[in-house]
C-alpha cells in the first residue's frame, strides 16, 4: 500500500492520498520549485494533464518547498498539476525519496526524482527512480494506459 500523507497543497489547503481513492494517482516527487529539471517535469505533466484525467488518474508533485513557494511556481509556469508541500519530509522518507546525494563530491540529502503510480485501491503499481526528465511524462501515462 501507498503511504497515506494529508499535507499543505497550493492553492490553500490540503491534499489527503486516501481522499483520492477510486482514482490512479501519479505522484510525483520532485527536488525543488523553479529549477531547469523540475520546471520541466512539471510543465511536461501539465501539458498531459487532460490525458491522464481521460485514463482516470490525478497528478500530484511533491516536493519540499513551501505551499507558498508552490503557488508563485505554479503561476510563473502555468502549472496544472497539484502540488503538495513536504517540509518536514515525513512523507518523502515514507517513500524513500529522501537520500544522500552527491554533487561535486559533496554529500547532501536531497530527493530522488521519483514517480509512483498509484492504483485506485492505493496499491503501489509501479514506480520510476532517478527519473530523467525529457520524455517521462509520456512513459508514465503510456504505463497508465497499459493497465
Amino acid at each position: 500500500m501507498a503511504p497515506d500523507f494529508d499535507l499543505p497543497r497550493d492553492g490553500g489547503g490540503s491534499l489527503r492520498l486516501s481522499g483520492l481513492r477510486g482514482k490512479s494517482v501519479v505522484l510525483f516527487f520532485y527536488p525543488k520549485d523553479d529549477t531547469s529539471g523540475c520546471t520541466q517535469e512539471a510543465i511536461e505533466f501539465s501539458g498531459l494533464k487532460d490525458d491522464f484525467t481521460a485514463a482516470g488518474a490525478v497528478l500530484v508533485g511533491m516536493s519540499p518547498d513551501s505551499a507558498k513557494k508552490h503557488d508563485k511556481f505554479k503561476a510563473k509556469h502555468g502549472l496544472t498539476v497539484d502540488l503538495v508541500s513536504d517540509e518536514d519530509k515525513e512523507t518523502l522518507e515514507a517513500y524513500g525519496v529522501w537520500t544522500e546525494k552527491s554533487m561535486y563530491g559533496r554529500k547532501y540529502m536531497g530527493v530522488e526524482r521519483s514517480t509512483f503510480l498509484i492504483d485506485p485501491e492505493g496499491k503501489i503499481a509501479k514506480v520510476w527512480r532517478k527519473v530523467k526528465v525529457p520524455g517521462h511524462a509520456r512513459s508514465v501515462l503510456d504505463a497508465l494506459s497499459e493497465g
